[in-house]
């Protein structure tokens, strides 16, 4: 019989719009203090443009390990034994939000110093925010701060993803309408910069995270709209020659009465990732994937990674799938740290 999490137990990693209430006057402060203009200048992630995010660690901080895991993540007989990526990756701090590009080759992720610190209490720290690595023949390199404010100015960015050489991420910045909204930057000479908003629609629909699929055919994404199944459910507007179409729920298939939220699409189409409660009475978030049908609804949905495995991502072919995967303690009271775990198709 598995062990049920306690009463109130959710899943507790970054999650932009639950904090952002918190710290949103700050930002308005400090912006009011920076008369360097919005969205002008260009710049390249570089390791020496910020803090390091090895020194922001608290001493002391215990790294989780499979070692010392006491949930450890467990998974479909189709995917390898998950295995976190090491360093330089990862740390005693907290990865999160990964989303890895088609090649293979360039992954994204947010990281924050301590994933018990309140993100108010984070959004100065010089390195709370979205990263990215490389990889080569000799393994992952050195992460580098993807900087989307000009200098002077604060935000606190996440929920990135990438669709062909456009980043789309969420933000609390000052000049927002909302509190929390949607931007994308312009990549030139491997620099991001331009940052614009992402439009009414998206700003006005999507309440969780997102994903547009190849040749912005598709947006998938989450809302808490009241007319859905209960919590967020994933939902899916077709483009159209006027923008995105009417928003259509995914249906019970795939929503519960829990939450579903960060959906992911394969490549191919083929393949609704997202994360939710588990189903099988293990602890925390699990993953999940359901499979298109011939009439091109989305079929019954299989939990693919319980116990604290949340944040699906895969690379173009299918084969290599990376998730966000969090430490507790063996009593569950005490979140440790937080991951990027990666598992290959068998």
């Amino acid at each position: 019989m598995e062990e049920k999490p306690p009463p109130g137990l959710r899943r507790r990693w970054f999650d932009i719009r639950r904090l952002s209430l918190l710290f949103l006057p700050a930002i308005l402060i400090l912006a009011c203090q920076s008369a360097t203009p919005n969205a002008i200048q260009y710049h390249a992630a570089s390791p020496t443009a910020t803090k390091n995010r090895g020194e922001s660690i608290r001493p002391g901080a215990v790294k989780g390990s499979p070692e010392n895991d006491s949930w450890p993540p467990a998974i479909a007989a189709e995917w390898s034994t998950p295995i976190p990526l090491g360093a330089p990756v990862n740390t005693a701090g907290g990865e999160d939000s990964p989303f890895i590009t088609p090649d293979g080759d360039t992954l994204y992720f947010f990281f924050t110093p301590d994933v018990n610190i309140p993100a108010e209490k984070s959004i100065l720290d010089g390195v709370t925010g979205i990263w990215m690595s490389r990889r080569s023949a000799g393994g992952w390199s050195e992460p580098e701060r993807v900087p989307l404010e000009n200098p002077g100015q604060t935000a606190l960015d996440g929920c990135e993803m990438m669709i062909g050489d456009r980043m789309y991420f969420c933000s609390v910045r000052a000049g927002n309408v909302k509190t929390i909204q949607w931007y994308y930057p312009t990549l030139k000479e491997g620099a991001w910069g331009n940052w614009t908003g992402a439009g009414q629609w998206m700003n006005q629909n999507v309440d969780g995270e997102m994903h547009i699929t190849t040749g912005y055919r598709d947006i998938y994404f989450a809302s808490k709209r009241p007319s859905g199944l209960g919590g967020f459910d994933l939902w899916v507007a077709h483009s159209t020659p006027d923008g995105w179409g009417v928003a259509e729920n995914l249906g019970p298939q795939v929503n519960s009465a829990a939450d579903e939220n960060r959906p992911f699409i394969g490549l191919d189409g083929q393949e609704l990732w997202f994360d939710s409660s588990s189903r099988k009475g293990k602890p925390g978030p699990a993953t999940f994937r359901c499979l298109r049908q011939a009439d091109g609804t989305w079929g019954a949905c299989q939990e693919i990674i319980s116990s604290f495995a949340g944040e699906p991502t895969l690379t173009g072919d299918g084969k290599t799938l990376y998730f966000i995967h969090h430490y507790y303690s063996a009593d569950l009271k005490q979140m440790i740290e937080a991951d990027i775990y990666v598992s290959s198709r068998q």
